[in-house]
């Protein structure tokens, strides 16, 4: 996904960047995860993978307004109805901030209920003295 994302040149402004970071933060986490699952490390892969998810619907978000304001643009005459279906099919893909989503969601389920999350007893029980 960030070699796509390379390639099309994915980087022109701000907000084009966040799915390129946080691919590579993902990459640094999941890296973390295969090497030592650890409390500290499963919860910085779960975190990463929540953001993954907040960036797809934001970037499912951007990629819709920026499809309506170039339709609006284009045809300023177009009712609302024609605008967002114009939106929805337009240059910019619509749902192609979704795989981040996914793989967002795909983490968190591989995160889930994670062993190194486990608490550990505090107390140690001891066996009762025999005389």
């Amino acid at each position: 996904l960030g070699l796509e994302l390379v390639l099309l040149e994915h980087f022109e402004d701000r907000p084009q960047w966040i799915p390129l970071v946080l691919l590579a933060a993902g990459l640094v986490a999941s890296g973390a995860l295969a090497i030592r699952a650890t409390h500290a490390t499963v919860r910085a892969f779960q975190t990463v993978s929540v953001l993954f998810v907040a960036a797809g619907a934001l970037g499912l978000w951007l990629h819709f307004d920026g499809n309506l304001a170039f339709e609006r643009e284009d045809d300023p005459a177009a009712t609302t109805g024609v605008l967002v279906r114009r939106a929805v099919f337009g240059a910019t893909p619509l749902l192609a901030p979704g795989a981040l989503a996914q793989l967002g969601l795909v983490g968190l389920c591989i995160a889930y209920r994670h062993p190194a999350l486990r608490r550990r007893s505090t107390t140690v029980t001891r066996a009762p003295e025999t005389r």
